[in-house]
This record gives C-alpha cells, structure tokens and sequence, in this order.
C-alpha cells in the first residue's frame, strides 16, 4: 500500500494554517523535486511534534496537474464544478498548489509555513493565506457543531482515499476547498427555531432533527445524499472556522476517495431537488473561492521527483 500523506485523514486540531499558491514559468522540474521534499518533511515533522498533533499534506490544482505530472493523471481529476442558481454560485478560482498545515499551536504552524515558503522561493507566488482555528467545541461561527457526521477511525481513510480503483494513484485523494464568508448580523438576527431550522439539528444539544421533521431546505437535507445503489455518499471534511473583526466564515475541506460525492452535495445546495428546495444556509453565507486539488501518495511523488 503507497503511502498516503498523513494529514489527510488526521483528527481535528486546535489551529490550521492554509497556504496556495500558483507556480511560476518552467518551475516545473524544481518543483517537482522540492515538493516531495516538503511532503517528506511534514510527514517527518509528525513525530518531531507529536505533543502539538501536527499534521499537514501537498496538493496538486486540477487544471495545474498535466503540467507537473503530464505522465499520469488521477482517473477522475478535473476542475472544480461551476454551479450557479439564481443569488448562489459556487465561484471558481483555480490554484496550482494547496499546503495544509494543523496542529495545536499557532507558533508550530507558522514556523512550518515559513519553511514551506523558504523551500519553495523562486518556484511559486503566493496567492492566499488562511489561519483556521477550533471554536468551541468544534462549532462553526454559526454556533452548530461542524462535522457531525464525519467518518470515524478506520472508516476514515477508506472515505477519503483512492483504492484499488485506480492503483496508480492508490493512497491519494480528491480535494475541494472553498472560502466562505457569513453575513452574521443576517444569521444572528434570525430566531434559533429559524436557525435550527436551517440546518436541521438542535444548535445547543446538537440533536438531528428526525426524518419527517426536516425542512426539505434544511442543510442535512441537501447534503446527506444517497448515490443510485443506497449508499451514503460521504466525504471527510477537514473544515475549520476563520476570521477577523471584519470577515468571518469557514475554510471548507472536502477530502475523498472520488469528486462525484463532494459535486453533488454542492449541487443539490445550490440548485436543490428540482422543485425550489436549495440550502437555506446560502441565504446567510456565500463562498468566495472555489478548487479543485489531488494529494497523491508520498511514493507517487517521490518517483515522479526520481525521474528528473
């Protein structure tokens, strides 16, 4: 079995630092290189902070893939799905590489950053940087519990990585991330029946509603799917809580054995079941970005760095 990269299927943290960035021209054969060096390191970097729970894992951008790996390319990459619905869209903003870094301490996080960005200067431009943290008790800034309905233990890594359906790229997994920001003077300014109602589970208890209960635009309901056999089409989220005084939200992370589950939640929140029943949480939060990214194995990026 190659080895997947750790932080994909690792517990929660404390804090998550996020950093993407896009490559520069004919960076290529460096980055190659210097990227299955950084995963090495996190990897190494595990046991080095194990008192601090590190984690973290390298990701490719759908639309950058061929470029780095025009070799061999995951069976189902592509780009990150373009929905939009009246007021809701799901913005694209294609990236060529995604690190994530999580532990329990701000001052590890951010000295690993720092080297990720030394080991990677002259190869790549900084787009973005999110600094994520725990709230409460793993509640999103809407005060719900986020991640309810994570996958657990074992089953973890059987949710989010590749298997014997595409042996070259076993151990790896389909990333999606998006940006959202909450109104929250809108959300707050709403009854907690109206905001249970929303999501469909009690806010303080945290207590799903029963089934015919449901509001059929309630967020369980738009993102608890079934595929045609009966199966739960889940995905692990990696998704912590971000903000400053003058932006709050959610850094979104879907994790995954396939692209097809992390789809068709977003579209059945955006364009819903057909009959006008979309996510009524979109009527208070709206992403920003959007991408599509793999993290493959170490030992497919350790032979892909092998053969410069």
């Amino acid at each position: 079995m190659p080895r997947e990269q750790a932080g994909v299927c690792a517990e929660g943290n404390l804090h998550g630092l996020y950093l993407l960035f896009n490559a520069e021209e004919q960076a290529e054969p460096a980055l190659r290189g210097v990227l299955a060096e950084i995963a090495a390191w996190l990897q190494a970097s595990v046991d080095q902070n194990a008192d601090s729970a590190f984690n973290g894992f390298v990701a490719v951008g759908a639309n950058y893939w061929d470029t780095l790996y025009p070799e061999a390319r995951p069976a189902n990459l592509r780009p990150f799905p373009s929905f939009e619905q009246e007021d809701r869209k799901a913005p694209v903003q294609p990236v060529d590489l995604f690190i994530h870094i999580r532990s329990d301490r701000v001052d590890i996080n951010h000295v690993a950053a720092m080297e990720v960005c030394h080991r990677l200067t002259g190869l790549v431009q900084l787009v973005e940087e999110v600094r994520s943290f725990r709230y409460l008790d793993n509640r999103d800034l809407t005060g719900f519990v986020d991640g309810t309905e994570n996958p657990q233990g074992v089953h973890r890594r059987e949710v989010a990585l590749v298997g014997g359906e595409d042996e070259a790229f076993r151990g790896g997994s389909y990333i999606h991330v998006q940006r959202y920001q909450h109104n929250m003077d809108r959300w707050n300014g709403i009854s907690l029946k109206q905001q249970e109602d929303t999501i469909g589970r009690t806010k303080v208890e945290n207590i799903e509603y029963v089934g015919q209960d449901k509001p059929l635009t309630c967020h369980i309901k738009r993102t608890n799917l079934k595929d045609e056999q009966g199966n739960s089409m889940e995905i692990l989220r990696q998704s912590m809580p971000y903000g400053t005084m003058k932006e709050q939200g959610l850094f979104f992370i879907s994790c995954c054995r396939t692209p097809v589950h992390f789809e068709a939640q977003l579209k059945s929140m955006i364009h819903g079941d057909g009959q006008g029943h979309y996510d009524h949480l979109l009527n208070f939060t709206q992403a920003v970005t959007g991408a599509a990214f793999f993290a493959p194995s170490l030992d497919f990026m350790e032979c892909a760095a092998e053969r410069d």
